[in-house]
């Protein structure tokens, strides 16, 4: 099967690529950006390209041959991503829709069980993806997932570094809502399951056995840091304020935090009945462990970082070996990210 890939430099794309080649897979690497394959560490074997997802004629000479098209693309870096997602993701479905693609698999969030009113805008443009991706083949399969659980993983590394900074954290009681995470691998191994010609249809939620609120989830990952932190409650703490101040304590980028910390007023955890379960059967992995494994730096899985990871998630090897606390090396790994931010990107 030759497969795809809409936004291979990503970071569950670039995890994605060696994992379709391991399972015999011929796969097209797309991405926004001129292809680096070497960047990535593919071989030969891949045929990396560049491709406008909002650019119809891009998007239909990209499709044409393929019988597969996974779709990892998201905007949230961009002020207008919801437009500029609802445009890559109806230029796609067209173009699907008049080729021989047989599936499609996107990569959607979990959506709360609440009035889409009430839904947050990064929640609500994914939820508009995935129906007009869902419109475009019968072989469509939309693969919700929460927290990937992961070094390199942009829910994941915003809340390690919140968890790493700050010895006393003020966590807003709207916070504590639940959520269920998902290991990288699990995304890895849902996508290949949904690319089966008999694989799933429509919706599916993805995540881990363990559900926990967020407040938790910082002490696990604090916890598998060996970090002790103190959390207290903010009863007062109106949703742009804590993203404004989680976009400055963290590297990631400002418009992509303060995005993703508006969906965190709701639980975001699987459907009953409505959960991925893996065709090949064995247990998901838990929360512990895929924590364990994207701190461990020497750990070559999915869960561990890769070189071709965004510069903000990298670590600073020059800090390791200095003798001060970990909330001092976050502080002084923040305070140069913001410096070299004005270098370019190497």
């Amino acid at each position: 099967m030759r497969v795809l890939v809409l936004g291979a430099t990503g970071y569950i794309g670039s995890r994605l690529v060696p994992h379709l080649l391991e399972q015999a897979y011929d796969v097209v690497a797309a991405s926004s950006s001129p292809p680096r394959p070497e960047h990535f560490g593919w071989d030969e074997r891949v045929r990396a390209i560049r491709c406008d997802v909002t650019d119809p004629a891009a998007v239909a000479e990209a499709v044409d041959g393929v019988d597969a098209v996974v779709y990892l693309v998201h905007s949230l870096d961009r002020s207008d991503f919801k437009d500029r997602d609802r445009v890559a993701a109806e230029t796609v479905a067209a173009a699907v829709s008049r080729s021989d693609v047989r599936r499609l698999v996107y990569l959607s969030g979990l959506v709360p069980q609440v009035p889409e009113e009430d839904l947050s805008d990064h929640i609500a443009s994914r939820l508009e993806v995935e129906r007009i991706l869902l419109d475009a083949t019968d072989g469509a399969v939309a693969l919700r997932a929460g927290v990937v659980v992961g070094a390199g993983s942009t829910s994941f590394e915003i809340i390690r570094q919140i968890a790493t900074l700050f010895l006393v954290q003020p966590v807003p009681t709207w916070m504590d809502s639940s959520v269920q995470p998902v290991a990288a691998s699990d995304v890895l191994r849902a996508i290949t399951d949904g690319l089966a010609d008999d694989g799933p249809t429509g919706a599916v939620d993805l995540g881990c056995p363990d559900v926990v609120a967020y407040p938790d989830l910082l002490h696990v990952i604090g916890g598998e840091a060996g970090l002790s932190r103190v959390r207290v409650p903010a009863p007062v703490a109106p949703t742009g304020l804590v993203g404004l101040g989680a976009a400055l304590a963290t590297t990631a980028p400002f418009n992509t935090v303060t995005a993703l910390i508006e969906s965190l007023r709701h639980d975001m955890v699987c459907r009953p009945g409505h959960t991925w379960a893996p065709r090949s059967g064995g247990p998901l992995l838990g929360l512990e462990e895929a924590v364990q494994r994207a701190l461990t730096p020497s750990y070559a899985g999915p869960e561990g970082a890769l070189p071709s990871d965004p510069r903000w998630t990298r670590p600073l090897p020059m800090l390791d070996g200095v003798p001060i606390p970990a909330a001092g090396k976050a502080a002084a790994r923040l305070a140069l990210h913001r410096m070299r931010s004005f270098l370019p990107d190497v």
